[in-house]
């Protein structure tokens, strides 16, 4: 029997990202990389699993506006185009690199790389969410819902019907997708603040996960740590993410993924080849990631040597056995001092793995398989799984925090992206205004309230307060924001007055197809 389990979660999201307005937009290549290096392979490697009869659990959740880009058909054509721009580049490369073996040999891996992931993608259909929905039916992949579009709730939690709609508007688009009520539920960048479990628990909401600290600060202090959930007085099972387990993975500097033998990211064919020559695969005349990097990381100096592929693989599969020993011995020293088997929950963003580390997929698998095949000390396993064998434990108050930088707010208030906050403020309390003054609306008025709804949400998204703080892509956060509130308060006018504007309402109903079946009395 096992000592002990391992929870690895994936945290799944990118911004609502469409834009039916113009041919080939920039923000949405964010999408197109996610998807070939991220999302399809974490299909491929559980497809794998299966195949191979190797037993796993993942956990992983998937936020409304990454679903509903992963649904929507326009986005799904302009990807497949897209992919067949790069194996058309692949094609290039082959007779370019012909006279260089060590790249040639590389020029090749993409493409066939490529050509596996238009397989993937047309087998199903264009549509990768249900590949999503198998794995979960299965019982080897447990997906968390989360916020409508991933609100920083404490900041948010000024207006409590903000709270509460990024919730609701959230459990019910992943209920319409996966045909389910989830379990568990992802707080967006964990931020958690006293409280918010009970509006949790009003959802249905049986657990959630939080940041190392949010357990380790909780009153009373935690009997066993971040090794087992503890449970708000609210019912609300809390889980708390092992330092030790990301930092061995994720860490900047003693990371797996900063090994040498590793695919260097920042050295891309789209940014070292002739303009003329890269022009027809990036955008507009921006020089966008093709994801063909023919070299390693090789070291801190500037000097870079080919990848080599069979090199990486035998580096995964000894990182992959070193994570497994590092866990099996972190739970065999918890196991004796515990009523019950301590939990380990390693989790990442998903696009670490593939994007940002090419290899992540593959040490994923690798890690799975050793767990399954060679040792008997841990074992996988999901929230729920736990919670069904440990229905109980220790009741504390978690504290506030998240998983940003410093651990609490400071990445989503500060000087960069302080001034969104009154603007978010007023134009929640007019929404809340609106649902209590139009309880039975109807028709087009019924129409402008529900898109008065989503534009708050969509101004609402953690994403913009965090590209204007990291400073990238800073002019498209902020005109994201601005055109979002400004989208509502002329509905908010337009509402009070009677006087809609309905060619303007369909088109940025078209424009913004998030939530359609949205009722805006959730503010109410």
């Amino acid at each position: 029997m096992e000592k002990g389990y391992l929870c690895p979660v994936l945290h799944a999201h990118l911004p609502f990202v469409r834009h039916p307005e113009e041919e080939d937009f920039l923000e949405e290549y964010w999408f197109f990389e996610a998807v070939s290096e991220t999302y399809i392979p974490l299909i491929q490697i559980m497809d794998d699993l299966i195949r191979q009869g190797a037993d796993f659990r993942l956990t992983m959740s998937l936020t409304p506006p990454l679903i509903t880009m992963l649904g929507d058909p326009l986005l799904q054509s302009r990807y497949l185009k897209r992919l067949n721009k790069l194996l058309d580049l692949t094609e290039k490369e082959l007779v370019r690199t012909r006279a260089q073996p060590e790249f040639f040999h590389l020029a090749r891996m993409y493409r066939e790389d490529f050509l596996k992931k238009r397989e993937v993608f047309q087998g199903l259909g264009g549509n990768l969410l249900s590949a999503f929905k198998k794995f979960q039916e299965l019982g080897k992949l447990e997906i968390l819902a989360s916020c409508a579009t991933h609100g920083f709730l404490p900041l948010l939690n000024v207006n409590p019907s903000a709270v509460k709609a990024q919730i609701e508007v959230g459990i019910d688009c992943y209920e319409k997708v996966f045909g389910t009520r989830p379990r568990g539920f992802w707080l967006p960048e964990c931020g958690y603040y006293p409280g918010l479990d009970e509006i949790l628990k009003n959802s249905g909401v049986k657990y959630f996960l939080l940041e190392s600290h949010g357990i380790l600060n909780a009153s009373p202090f935690p009997e066993y740590g971040i090794y087992a959930p503890v449970f708000c007085e609210s019912g609300v099972a809390a889980f708390g993410r092992d330092d030790t387990a990301s930092k061995q993975v994720w860490d900047a500097f003693t990371g797996y993924p900063g090994d040498f033998d590793y695919r260097e990211f920042y050295r891309d064919i789209a940014y070292e080849q002739d303009y003329q020559y890269i022009k027809p695969y990036i955008s507009g005349e921006v020089r966008v990631d093709s994801g063909i990097k023919y070299y390693r990381i090789t070291g801190k100096n500037g000097d870079k040597q080919p990848y080599n592929p069979e090199r990486a693989r035998e580096k995964v599969a000894v990182h992959a056995g070193n994570f497994m020993f590092s866990r099996e011995k972190q739970v065999e020293s918890l196991s004796g001092a515990m009523d019950r088997k301590p939990v380990i929950i390693a989790a990442y963003d998903a696009e670490l793995f593939g994007h940002w580390w090419f290899e992540g997929p593959l040490w994923l698998e690798f890690l799975m398989k050793k767990i399954y095949y060679d040792q008997q000390t841990i074992k996988l396993v999901t929230p729920s799984e736990y919670l069904t064998e440990y229905p109980t434990g220790q009741v504390c108050a978690p504290s506030a925090s998240s998983w940003g930088e410093k651990g609490y707010n400071n990445v989503w208030l500060n000087g960069s992206n302080d001034w969104i906050y009154p603007h978010l403020h007023t134009s929640a309390r007019r929404m809340e205004e609106m649902a209590g003054g139009f309880p039975h609306a109807e028709g087009v008025v019924r129409r402008a309230l529900n898109q008065a709804a989503r534009e708050l949400l969509l101004a609402q998204s953690s994403d913009w307060a965090f590209i204007m703080h990291n400073g990238t892509q800073v002019e498209y956060a902020v005109r994201r924001l601005k055109e979002h509130v400004g989208r509502f308060n002329k509905l908010y006018q337009d509402i009070k007055q009677g006087k809609i504007d309905e060619p303007w309402l369909y088109w940025i109903e078209q424009k913004n197809t998030i939530f359609p079946h949205i009722d805006y009395r959730v503010y109410g």
